[in-house]
């Protein structure tokens, strides 16, 4: 799988009925019915999550011209990547329209008008919606599309620069407990200068390592100071009666988040999806004779309602197929625990449980314990998966003490960890003599010497290959 993973990962889009990419714009896809489940119930958990004290909204997806133009830096950003309407019908528009590549000069204008005194402070909101960007490199499904259709977006304005601060703390916590949910490990870091938010004042990012080696970045926060505060007139009058300008922050994930779960936890024989977003977590395959056919079946019928009073997702696989075709089926969907049942299973009152992270058949006795058997290997599989994937993670950042290291450990399919002294020029320098990017710093160091320059180090950082 390491070795043909870009093959293997756009081949189980198809079999496993994640997406269907003959939709005729490149870079657009379709998500089919199982694989929205999966997207539903990952941004179910990211969604509890900000409704502690975000309130979720929707903005046009339409931003005019005069808008996305009044950011300089950052429509400088996205120049390249934005689409225009400049037709209404057969009649040309007095102006043009962008169809959003991220939501801020859209909803900012909003700010500026909802916002009056410190009493409207703290304002935090987010929307689930699509964005595009017109992708020029090669795109991929789910990783580099010209349609983000999963773009999760938060938004904040605060009082102070120490308010915003602390909301980038609250941020990078809450994507740690949602990207623990999906057992999906993860390097955060500082994005350099260069390569932060356009606007921003700093950007911090979450990053997977797939199975080849390559980089994923999975999330991303940033601080944007007063920016866009300034450009969009977002003040507020404060208990003295001053005007100032607000502090803001915003936070987004996408649909990498589904193709880092995809290919974290899948295997050679397809999906193995964690139990929250698992479209089911529990899959019934009755083992079907002429004899006992009907007993069996209305056994099935009364596990599935016991497991679903416990609060589970279940599914009867009854179609008139084989029961090999019927397991290889779900070992392909990844349904993490298959339940058989035969009418000899039916006759000793127990079914047999088979996680989908192991191959290790179980006895479930038939009783009141049940649920709580089921319920309990369901969390044993999620533990498992979680474990794996972070076993891969740590043994796949090097340390590199040597420029000269670099390229073996990264074409190695490797994360490299390195000491840098903070100098952006050193750290084009590094970038061009590598052909690799710099994701970020990791954090500060009071030793050591700078790989690049020889100068002393003030951090550690991340180097790889990226998507």
């Amino acid at each position: 799988m390491v070795e043909n993973f870009d093959e293997w990962f756009h081949d189980i889009l198809e079999q496993a009925d994640i997406t269907d990419s003959r939709y005729p714009i490149k870079g657009m896809a379709v998500w089919r019915p199982y694989g929205f489940q999966i997207r539903k119930h990952s941004m179910n958990i990211i969604k509890k999550l900000l409704d502690k004290d975000h309130d979720e909204v929707l903005f046009p997806l339409l931003v005019p011209e005069t808008e996305l133009a009044k950011e300089g830096i950052h429509v400088k950003g996205f120049e390249d990547e934005v689409y225009w309407v400049t037709k209404g019908g057969k009649n040309d528009l007095n102006e043009h329209l962008a169809l959003r590549p991220t939501s801020e000069t859209a909803i900012y204008p909003m700010y500026s008008l909802w916002i009056r005194t410190h009493i409207d402070l703290p304002i935090k909101m987010y929307q689930i919606v699509n964005t595009f960007r017109y992708e020029t490199k090669h795109t991929r499904p789910l990783i580099r599309v010209r349609e983000i259709t999963t773009f999760k977006e938060a938004h904040t304005a605060h009082a102070t620069k120490e308010e915003s601060d602390e909301q980038i703390q609250d941020f990078i916590e809450m994507y740690k407990e949602f990207f623990d949910d999906l057992g999906i490990p993860y390097l955060i870091s500082k994005r350099p200068e260069w390569d932060k938010f356009p606007g921003s004042d700093y950007t911090m990012a979450f990053d997977v390592i797939m199975p080849n080696g390559k980089t994923l970045q999975i999330g991303t926060i940033h601080n944007l100071g007063q920016t866009f505060a300034k450009t969009f007139d977002i003040t507020f009058e404060d208990k003295d009666g001053e005007h100032k300008y607000v502090y803001q922050t915003c936070a987004g994930v996408s649909d990498r988040v589904i193709a880092s779960v995809i290919g974290i936890h899948g295997d050679d024989k397809g999906l193995r999806l964690p139990p929250k977003v698992s479209p089911k977590q529990v899959t019934i395959i009755p083992i079907l004779f002429k004899k006992g056919k009907e007993e069996v079946l209305a056994k099935c019928g009364e596990i599935k309602e016991t497991l679903e009073n416990a609060g589970l997702r279940v599914s009867i696989d009854d179609r008139d197929i084989r029961p090999g075709k019927k397991f290889n089926d779900w070992e392909l969907k990844g349904t993490p625990i298959k339940l058989e049942l035969g009418p000899r299973d039916l006759q000793n009152n127990i079914t047999i449980a088979m996680r989908r992270d192991e191959e290790e058949k179980i006895e479930i006795p038939l009783d009141e314990s049940l649920a709580n058997n089921i319920i309990e290997l369901l969390d044993e599989s999620s533990k498992s998966l979680s474990a794996q994937a972070l076993a891969f993670q740590e043994e796949h950042v090097k340390f590199a003490t040597d420029l000269d290291e670099v390229a073996e450990l990264v074409e190695s399919g490797n994360v490299v960890k390195f000491l840098w002294c903070g100098d952006e020029e050193v750290g084009h320098e590094i970038e061009e003599k590598t052909g690799y990017d710099v994701l970020g710093i990791q954090e500060e160091v009071s030793e050591g010497k700078c790989i690049a320059s020889g100068k002393d180090a003030k951090y550690t950082a991340l180097i790889a290959k990226t998507y």
